[in-house]
């Protein structure tokens, strides 16, 4: 090709079949040129090409010329593709060609984890049973606890009085017996008989002075108590004495009428022998007494060891 010149105007067609798409050309037809057997290839329609039919929207019937694929147990035939979102007629997919290699169904996981039988509907029904049965028991103990109170409500102040007006101010609490201070006497307040005197030559002795009565060791010495109570009935006689370490005991009389044990002065403590000053103790016995005057006598009587000195006299109920 020269400068200026364009060539021809279509281009030349080479001979034979050297060119495969000579058939293309007006020349190359000419020349021999034949389009490939079987039809349908290099643009040229060939005798099975199909054809469109005008179906109506939706319509899946295989074009004309074709058939649908069959679907064999375990597989799925996929949707054919046609036109934008739409399933196309003449798609067959590669694994329903003769020889394709078979697809088994895909496996699709049940919804709400349930074997295939969609949400667990089984624990829903417990669910709601639950909310029913405390909604049953809120008003059960609703009705239970809160008719009581309404009533109480309704029956106003003045109908039934409150616990703060229905109790009245209580009296005093009521005292016990007041003590009496029964009377005790000393040795030198006491009557003395039969060669009894007083002294304070031996320590120890609670009466005033340090006064208490000795000569009781011989038979016939007596001290008389006159007393007076307020009521009649068991009392206690208590007698402090002192002994010289040994035990002594006398008669006790009351109201002329003597008690039917003796008197016991015995060595409780014990104390040393021959030791008056820390031979002081006390003893008592039972003594019946009238309301109002009272005569109590200490005797040392026949068969009695009175070697004791008596020192002070007491009541106690």
């Amino acid at each position: 090709m020269t400068p200026g010149n364009n060539g021809g105007n279509t281009p030349s067609a080479p001979q034979g079949d050297d060119d495969p798409f000579g058939y293309l050309y007006e020349d190359g037809q000419a020349a021999g040129a034949t389009p490939p057997s079987g039809g349908g290839g290099y643009g040229y329609p060939g005798p099975r090409s199909s054809y469109n039919h005008v179906r109506a929207v939706g319509d899946r019937r295989p074009a004309y010329g074709q058939t649908q694929p069959t679907q064999q147990y375990g597989q799925q035939v996929p949707p054919q593709q046609g036109a934008y979102g739409q399933p196309n007629a003449h798609y067959t997919a590669p694994e329903a060609q003769p020889g394709g290699a078979p697809v088994g169904s895909p496996q699709y996981a049940p919804a709400g984890g349930g074997r295939g039988r969609g949400p667990n509907s089984k624990g829903l029904l417990i669910a709601a049973v639950a909310v029913v049965v405390v909604v049953a028991l809120g008003i059960g103990a609703a009705m239970l606890f809160g008719g009581d109170g309404d009533e109480d409500k309704s029956e106003g102040a003045g109908s039934k009085p409150s616990q703060a007006q229905s109790v009245e101010p209580s009296e005093k609490p009521s005292k016990g017996p007041e003590p009496v201070d029964l009377p005790k006497t000393d040795a030198k307040a006491l009557k003395l008989e039969g060669g009894t005197s007083t002294s304070s030559d031996v320590k120890g002795a609670k009466s005033t002075g340090g006064i208490y009565v000795q000569g009781f060791n011989q038979v016939g010495a007596k001290v008389s108590w006159t007393v007076s109570v307020k009521k009649a009935g068991s009392y206690r006689l208590y007698v402090r004495y002192g002994i010289p370490g040994e035990d002594a005991d006398a008669t006790l009389n009351v109201n002329g009428k003597p008690n039917n044990q003796p008197l016991g002065m015995k060595n409780f403590i014990p104390s040393p022998k021959g030791d008056w000053e820390k031979g002081w103790q006390t003893t008592w016995a039972p003594a019946d007494l009238n309301a109002g005057t009272n005569v109590i006598e200490l005797e040392c009587a026949e068969g009695n060891k009175c070697n004791a000195n008596i020192d002070q006299l007491a009541l106690k109920k």
